[in-house]
């Protein structure tokens, strides 16, 4: 966390001496800061925060390769002149624990094409999920624990 607020004060001190204060211009600073960072990482102790950017970046990448690839999947259900689906919920057993984990699942979840993150059971060990093709529940339990919980549990532990 302490390298992480260095390279946001890096960031903003890129922004001030640049005199632009955009977005474009501080998250250039931001990528600007890591390369500094990385190249002292022996120096401050900051392998570590190197690998879990790239694990948080690969999230991200996986995230928006899903979000394509769900949104494929229910344009053709939609668009075929039979749907056989079979909408339905099932409980999801949860290994994350931590509240901002899953609360992250539950928004990957939602704002995937095709399923809705309903509820979260009282003792957080189960996500309650909706999905648009419930015919296959242990399919859809396998693809979220080896994609988002996986990555999840990679990028933030």
């Amino acid at each position: 966390m302490r390298l992480f607020l260095i390279n946001v004060l890096l960031a903003l001190t890129w922004a001030a001496i640049t005199g632009q204060f955009n977005l474009i211009n501080i998250a250039f600073g931001f990528i600007l800061g890591i390369f500094a960072l990385s190249l002292i990482r022996e120096q401050v102790g900051s392998v570590g925060y190197f690998s879990r950017v790239r694990r948080i970046v690969t999230l991200f990448v996986v995230f928006l390769y899903e979000v394509v690839m769900s949104s494929v999947r229910v344009a053709i259900t939609v668009l075929t002149p039979r749907m056989n689906v079979k909408p339905g919920i099932f409980a999801y057993k949860l290994q994350v624990d931590r509240d901002f984990e899953i609360a992250l699942l539950a928004n990957m979840i939602t704002l995937t094409p095709g399923t809705l993150s309903v509820d979260v059971s009282g003792d957080k060990q189960y996500l309650y999920v909706h999905a648009i093709d419930c015919s296959d529940p242990d399919s859809t339990r396998h693809d979220i624990a080896t994609g988002f919980e996986r990555r999840i549990l990679e990028a933030f532990r």
